[in-house]
């Protein structure tokens, strides 16, 4: 099976998933509260474990150099999105422009691109996303954060440093180095639940999704966004990594977590801080639809 009709039946797959979870929201089975804990889950829990064990493979130099490379390459991924949303959305009202800039510079890279990154690229790709998520939430918790609030430097390093998904890197490079095996039981244990990361996301995307009011949808303004995040950013990185002359399965990686939706902070973090709550849901919505469509498709490149 080609690697597009690999990616083509995964987000099928992820489509029904997230049907799952906006179908329980619709009936009432997943509440706020419920929707809430299964975040916290996801995040604190289950995606550490599968984080840390994509470590769990053989080290040699050319892996260490590509992990390096890897951060570099998504530095610079990142910092091309802060500057692209700083002149994308200038002739947008002010409380959209602040959605859509956050939504450029920060996507749903760690609970979509993962899972589809293990997917395609198996551990050792999952592996690199891990390393590549550490640029993301620089940004998030910097540039990303500051949109909306005020933040510090302090502040910043604080969240970065103490972030489960991060702290995970860290132990997987514990895990990497270790001079004997893990027990058997803790092996196991780890896959287990790191295993139930898809699942899990999808479900509180599809919840996340239920909640969008349809009739009140912006398409033109959301097309363009989307048309920005879900292809002339992975076409450009796509690009700079064949310019650069960078591993291919390194580049498949950073082009691949480049080009996904909105993350679904976005969203969140509009309602926490008071923002235009409403609109940055349906910018959530309308890129995670379309990316069904646009990352099947980018893997045709890989």
């Amino acid at each position: 099976m080609s690697t597009f009709q690999t990616m083509l039946h995964m987000q099928l797959s992820l489509f029904a998933i997230m049907l799952i979870g906006f179908f329980c929201r619709k009936k009432g089975m997943i509440d706020n509260k419920t929707r809430g804990v299964l975040s916290d889950l996801l995040i604190n829990i289950i995606l550490p474990c599968n984080i840390a064990m994509s470590f769990d493979i053989e080290v040699t130099d050319k892996l260490l150099q590509s992990a390096g490379l890897v951060f570099l390459a998504y530095m610079g991924v990142q910092t091309f999105t802060w500057l692209l949303s700083r002149v994308a959305y200038t002739k947008v009202p002010e409380d959209r422009q602040m959605v859509l800039r956050h939504g450029t510079i920060t996507s749903n890279a760690g609970f979509l691109g993962n899972p589809i990154t293990q997917g395609v690229f198996g551990n050792e790709g999952l592996l690199y996303a891990s390393i590549a998520m550490i640029p993301v939430r620089i940004f998030l918790w910097s540039a990303g954060l500051s949109l909306y609030t005020k933040t510090d430097s302090k502040s910043v390093v604080k969240n970065l440093l103490t972030h489960p998904c991060v702290v995970a890197v860290f132990v997987g490079f514990g895990i990497m180095f270790l001079p004997f095996e893990l027990p058997n039981f803790l092996v196991r244990t780890l896959n287990s639940v790191g295993g139930c990361t898809t699942a899990v996301s999808m479900m509180v995307i599809g919840a996340i999704l239920a909640d969008i009011d349809l009739g009140h949808i912006e398409w033109g303004l959301l097309g363009y966004y989307s048309f920005i995040r879900l292809i002339a950013i992975p076409a450009v990185v796509l690009a700079a990594m064949r310019l650069l002359g960078v591993h291919p399965l390194v580049g498949g990686v950073c082009t691949l977590l480049s080009g996904m939706p909105a993350a679904s902070l976005t969203a969140v973090l509009a309602a926490k801080y008071g923002q235009n709550y409403a609109f940055a849901s349906q910018v959530v919505f309308v890129s995670t639809l379309l990316s069904m469509i646009t990352i099947p498709l980018m893997t045709l490149f890989f």
